[in-house]
């Protein structure tokens, strides 16, 4: 039986902060229907103290002078290896056409979605692989246009983010952060046309702001606090575990990190360890409140209630410490994504490797996986018959039509077995007698 060793502040701590956080959106979304650009650019000023700007090719090309070469390089090598692994996926996605039937064709086409909005964050941490992950993905998939929005970071655009929008392929660059960013693209404005779609991470607030607007637009998904699943056995060492843990707690201090093992000695050693690596890690003020209260060690018995524990959590960032850690790839159902061994780690997942970073949280995990070239794209089917099928699956349809009480439906059917079957059936009948 699994033995919680340290748990996680009851959901119930954060409901407050939650219903606050709706509110707000509420009111930045209403003004922003409201006051178009004078809104987004009162909100812009407010919380950035920033005007909103498109910045035009020549100013692109001025930021990106000030990113060294080297960087450049590196941005460039991470958004190949994003672009490899995306262009794999959408090679596996193929239209389809089949008969099912004499005479009957059915198929599907895989058509982009027209126009995605891509936030990429700033804040305390400019993501600058969030350009990579949205934009290059949305790019691979064949959206035609491309919006993409950052803050502006220590008063002024990032240039390495700018850099990575710019060579990610985004066809306009606003420097506009927040909930008013993704409500000028979400609800659009004079300024900024209205997308189809909107996608890429952010706090609290840009999470309730996709939230509010879908349906509206779409969305890829709805992403919480970055959380961390280390599954270890006595093969994995504390430091490495404790490193692993606090390089995902440090982005936000209600981010989970969780250990699951089936190492007594390791679950008792890894509280010690933290603390260690906490009084130098740079962002200890907020890795250190994270696990403080969203942290948790859970002893098992064996790696069959690992598994069992881990597909409960169902979490964003799963890494597999242990000595065999395909078998928890063969087993395990519910996860963002899968690190498999100690050789490979999030940060890789996150920054450069080449899978998507967007992945599902709160859970998510058990009923979708994360940003991938596929949500950029619509599976639609069409269907077309010949004469001869249209009676066969006619006679089919208007017998079900009658039994749910559609005649409308119905009639559509027999209009079909009217005319390619020459049978005497139908509405048709009835209005001929009207008409006697």
């Amino acid at each position: 039986m699994a033995q919680h060793l340290k748990r996680r502040l009851p959901a119930s701590a954060t409901d407050e902060l939650e219903r606050k956080v709706r509110q707000t959106v509420e009111g930045i979304l209403d003004d922003v229907r409201k006051r178009g650009d004078a809104a987004i650019r009162d909100y812009s000023q407010q919380f950035d103290k920033w005007e909103p700007k498109k910045l035009s090719s020549s100013e692109i090309s001025t930021i990106l002078g000030k990113v060294s070469a080297k960087t450049l390089e590196d941005i460039e090598f991470a958004q190949a290896q994003i672009r490899r692994f995306a262009e794999a996926q959408r090679a596996a996605l193929v239209d389809i056409e089949v008969e099912t039937l004499p005479g009957v064709r059915l198929g599907h086409k895989n058509i982009p979605v027209e126009s995605v909005g891509c936030y990429v964050p700033g804040g305390r941490y400019p993501m600058v692989a969030s350009a990579h992950m949205s934009i290059v993905t949305a790019r691979v998939a064949g959206v035609k246009r491309i919006v993409a929005c950052t803050p502006p970071n220590q008063g002024a655009p990032h240039a390495e983010t700018i850099a990575a929008m710019h060579l990610g392929g985004a066809d306009e660059i606003w420097v506009l952060g927040g909930v008013q960013a993704v409500a000028a693209m979400g609800i659009g404005t004079d300024a900024i046309a209205r997308v189809d779609m909107l996608c890429g991470p952010g706090n609290a607030y840009v999470a309730e702001a996709k939230r509010q607007l879908f349906g509206r637009v779409g969305i890829d998904l709805l992403a919480g606090p970055t959380e961390i699943l280390v599954v270890a056995d006595d093969t994995a060492d504390a430091e490495m575990v404790a490193t692993d843990l606090l390089g995902q707690a440090e982005h936000g201090p209600t981010s989970p990190a969780i250990l699951i093992s089936t190492s007594r000695k390791l679950c008792e050693a890894l509280p010690g360890e933290i603390e260690r690596q906490l009084k130098v890690l740079p962002t200890a003020d907020v890795a250190g409140v994270a696990w403080r209260d969203y942290g948790e060690i859970i002893l098992v018995d064996s790696r069959e209630e690992a598994v069992k524990e881990a597909d409960r959590a169902a979490a964003e960032h799963v890494e597999v410490l242990c000595k065999e850690p395909r078998y928890f790839l063969e087993r395990m159902r519910n996860y963002g994504a899968l690190f498999l061994g100690p050789e490979t780690n999030v940060s890789y997942g996150d920054k450069v490797i080449g899978t998507n970073h967007t992945l599902p949280t709160l859970g998510a995990a058990r009923y979708t996986g994360g940003l991938w070239v596929g949500k950029f794209l619509k599976t639609c089917t069409y269907q077309e018959i010949t004469p001869e099928a249209s009676v066969k699956v006619g006679e089919y349809c208007s017998r079900l039509c009658a039994i749910e009480r559609f005649w409308g439906h119905k009639e559509q059917a027999d209009l079909r077995l009217r005319r390619y079957g020459n049978q005497q059936v139908g509405l048709s009948l009835e209005r001929e007698k009207l008409g006697a």
